[in-house]
């Protein structure tokens, strides 16, 4: 009943929502495009507003310690390995060594850094930061989107501020992929609540050359369009849309796990290369482990760790919520495999706050419940929310050691 229920809710936008469109915004409607950017300016400036506070605690924080704001956005960590990629390519063996092996990352980020430098000025670390921060805004509005077309306008404004004032929501201006991938899941969401299932898998396909976790978009397209055919009240005109949407949405992961495995010449290639960065499911014996290791036995545990073992518990109380509060099925699908994947992985602990940050669905309780709040709660709220997180990413990127 619950998914019957979950189904019935995207096929019509609530008659409060305010032009909530029938249309992903394209090129050929620019009037109707510059409709939709101004119903959801305010979305964007707020989450403008949230971005440039933390940036400017991080810049004083990198003052301080005469550092540059510059490399820890655009050069460390996983940029540095995207930037390798577009480079030099991919590894042609599976090597030896741990954590060194480049396959573990997907293509479409670190080759379209790769295309559109050779177009514009200056290094490809500017243009993989600036794909970043360009993509941030696409997410931004693609979240603000879905919040709109289900509760309405307010809703769908908070919801983009929360997304932004999440504790490690600096990636999403950092050259990582997170901010492009966010865009292809949320436009792709949005799609299915407005049943249009070719777009919805077209950008589930993007999604899933973008990063491992794309196979959440996947399944939740797949599995929505399978359902809408069998549950709709009366025949769908166009079955074969829906039946292709379900077989393409998949596409972009299985391409490249299987473009892996015949550059390694096995069949388990990609599986074999995670493998050689630790990542393997588990079950989620590991993260119970490291949870139970930060709260109870770890007399002092990094600020940082202690903010992702949070995200982690907070989220899946989150997820409860969702599934109270009957959010459509392919929101649910989507942060409920993203949720498997993250929590299930024996992999490395500490990233795992960051693997959630495309999980935005997952604010939406708390986006309706501030909706309902007084607008001193509200307001006293978001701002200890922004204070918050433009501390805890200045944190992670200046005092933790590792990777965010």
């Amino acid at each position: 009943m619950a998914t019957t229920a979950s189904l019935a809710t995207t096929t019509t936008p609530p008659p409060s929502s305010p032009g909530p469109g029938t249309t992903l915004p394209h090129l050929p409607h620019l009037p109707h495009l510059r409709r939709r950017l101004r119903h959801a300016t305010p979305a964007l400036l707020a989450y403008l507003a949230v971005r440039v506070t933390g940036l400017l605690l991080l810049t004083l924080w990198t003052h301080h310690r005469h550092h540059g704001v510059w490399p820890t956005l655009a050069i460390q960590w996983d940029a540095d390995w995207y930037l390798g990629i577009a480079d030099h390519g991919y590894a042609h063996t599976l090597g030896t060594a741990y954590d060194a092996n480049n396959l573990a990352f997907f293509p479409l980020y670190p080759y379209l850094v790769k295309a559109i430098a050779v177009l514009t000025p200056g290094t490809r670390a500017s243009t993989a930061l600036a794909i970043s921060v360009v993509a941030s805004f696409l997410a931004a509005w693609g979240v603000f989107a879905v919040g709109d077309h289900l509760h309405g306008r307010r809703t769908g404004i908070l919801l983009t501020t929360l997304w932004a004032a999440l504790p490690v929501s600096l990636v999403q201006w950092m050259a990582y992929t997170e901010s492009l991938f966010t865009a292809f899941a949320a436009w792709a969401l949005y799609a299915t609540l407005t049943t249009r299932p070719l777009t919805a898998a077209t950008l589930a396909t993007l999604a899933g050359l973008t990063r491992p976790t794309g196979i959440a978009v996947a399944a939740a397209v797949s599995t929505w369009a399978l359902l809408t055919l069998l549950n709709r009240p009366t025949p769908t005109p166009t079955p074969t849309r829906f039946l292709a949407a379900a077989a393409l949405a998949p596409l972009g992961w299985c391409a490249y796990v299987g473009w892996v495995g015949l550059r390694l010449h096995r069949w388990d290639g990609y599986f074999a290369v995670q493998r050689m960065w630790h990542n393997e499911l588990d079950g989620g014996a590991e993260t119970l482990r490291r949870v139970k290791e930060i709260l109870a036995v770890d007399p002092r545990p990094h600020l940082f760790l202690v903010l992702v073992t949070i995200t982690l518990i907070a989220s899946t109380v989150l997820y409860a919520l969702s599934l109270w509060d009957r959010q459509p099925l392919p929101l649910l699908v989507f942060t409920g495999v993203l949720l498997l994947i993250v929590l299930g992985s024996g992999g490395v602990y500490f990233p795992r706050a960051r693997f959630l940050l495309p999980g935005f669905p997952l604010l939406l309780p708390l986006a309706l419940h501030l909706t309902r709040a007084s607008r001193r709660y509200r307001t006293l709220f978001l701002a200890a929310a922004v204070l918050g997180s433009a501390y805890c990413n200045a944190n992670m990127t200046m005092v933790w050691p590792s990777a965010p």
